[in-house]
């Protein structure tokens, strides 16, 4: 048999193929097993954000579900954590308003999977900064990020109401009709999602990125036409985390941001503290950012093989926009050991012999206290608002939270903690709390902000 260099050249490839040699750039994606067509898992919806069971290298973990991400990232990981990574390198890596890289390895040919959707070849990201450090501000464990790696293999549906993640094969997936649905074109830069909105009724078009892995309503990158000194529109403020560190900046009101036939009035906006020079490529034309404050008000189907977005409005979609009613942001730092007393119904009784002169044929019961010890997460003043309900009261950041309204903290998960400080304005509440070895009382109001 002759071939000619053209037809020797493809047989080569064909070989080299099926002998494996190709086998990472082929499997690098994530699979649906056996014949389903979609499968649907149940995540955790903390602080606006999405967190999804993952497993990484046979390892169970916690991630927050992300749109603003390319690459995927681990993080929170100790000496104590047995997870095994592949093929890692040293790399340096920088944040949102970060100026100094910082440390990471870069690893390779991992097996990650969720649910029933499996990647044998996946790249990732391990951060190695104490600071970036999701689960105490969270509550819950926060292990990573998954991001686009995980949303360019399906049609990704988010209901934030039911708490329901559906991934659809996208060869197998028929698209239904939705009357009650808005469909968006998106485009794409560095692997992220960005929209067309209105910022204000009949302004001109701007383009966001659409960022589920922010808690925020909207971000917006130039503040000249929206914050004013007099009368004062706005307040400085902690914005959030990204792994070069804590991001500040201004929180302020916009009166409309209009997503083709959904229009929002009166809502939140922060204007973070950086430049467009500030270690990240900016898509051109961008405005900033929408987040999940805005995501959660629909169910939200993410077509990225045909650049594509579908919003159906939920039970949410009229709640109004509301900033941090406190002026706190708690987090875990630490432990502490918790004296409780158990229930004497059914445990601490003792009966004495009947028959004593006083009382004849009669008995006596005596109740011994019965107490139980056990160690608890430590709730921290993590950052407080200047000027805020909690700031004015005397509270400081590093005090650690014992009482809030007669009730231990660790009885909460944190974020029903921070849900119950923006409950309700004009609700009062009652702090105990300690300052190194000092207990101390205070109380303040919820109130407004803007």
């Amino acid at each position: 048999m002759k071939f000619s260099k053209t037809s020797f050249r493809f047989y080569i490839l064909f070989l080299l193929f099926h002998l494996g040699l190709f086998r990472q750039e082929v499997l690098a994606q994530f699979v649906i097993d056996g014949e389903k067509k979609k499968d649907v898992i149940s995540f955790d919806l903390v602080n606006n954000l999405v967190v999804v069971p993952i497993t990484l290298n046979g390892v169970e973990l916690s991630f927050l579900l992300d749109t603003g991400v390319n690459n995927t990232l681990l993080f929170g990981v100790t000496t104590k954590d047995s997870i095994a990574i592949k093929n890692a390198t040293p790399i340096g890596l920088r944040g949102l308003g970060g100026v100094n890289q910082v440390r990471a390895l870069k690893s390779s040919a991992n097996t990650f999977a969720i649910g029933d959707a499996t990647d044998i070849n996946h790249d990732l990201y391990v951060v190695f900064e104490e600071q970036f450090d999701f689960s105490k501000r969270m509550g819950i464990p926060i292990h990573g990020i998954l991001g686009y790696q995980f949303f360019k293999d399906f049609i990704v549906k988010t209901n934030y109401t039911s708490k329901k993640l559906t991934f659809y094969d996208s060869e197998k997936y028929k698209k239904r009709t939705c009357r009650k649905c808005e469909y968006f074109d998106l485009e794409f830069f560095k692997n992220k999602p960005y929209v067309a909105v209105q910022l204000g009724m009949g302004s001109a078009v701007s383009k966001v990125l659409i960022d589920s892995g922010s808690s925020d309503a909207l971000w917006l990158f130039d503040e000249a036409n929206y914050i004013q000194e007099s009368p004062k529109n706005y307040f400085e403020d902690f914005l959030g985390l990204s792994i070069s560190g804590s991001i500040y900046g201004k929180r302020s009101k916009i009166k409309s941001l209009q997503m083709q036939g959904f229009v929002f009035e009166n809502l939140t906006v922060a204007f973070p503290e950086i430049t467009m020079q500030d270690s990240v490529s900016f898509f051109k034309n961008r405005k900033g950012s929408i987040g999940s404050e805005i995501l959660k008000r629909f169910t939200v189907t993410m077509n990225y093989g045909k650049k594509q977005m579908t919003l159906k409005r939920n039970r949410n979609y009229k709640n109004p926009f509301y900033y941090n009613l406190s002026g706190l942001t708690l987090s875990y730092d630490g432990s502490m050991q918790v004296k409780e007393l158990q229930d004497v119904r059914s445990e601490g009784l003792s009966i004495s012999k009947p028959g004593s002169d006083a009382h004849p044929g009669q008995a006596s019961i005596v109740v011994d206290p019965v107490y139980s010890l056990f160690t608890a997460p430590k709730v921290v003043v993590a950052e407080i608002r200047p000027d805020s309900p909690a700031a004015r009261a005397g509270l400081q950041v590093g005090d650690g939270i014992i009482k809030i309204n007669g009730v231990y903290c660790y009885k909460y998960k944190l974020y029903e903690l921070i849900a119950l400080l923006s409950s309700k304005a004009g609700r009062k509440i009652r702090v105990s709390y300690e300052r190194g070895d000092v207990l101390l009382k205070t109380s303040f109001v919820l109130e407004k902000v803007l």
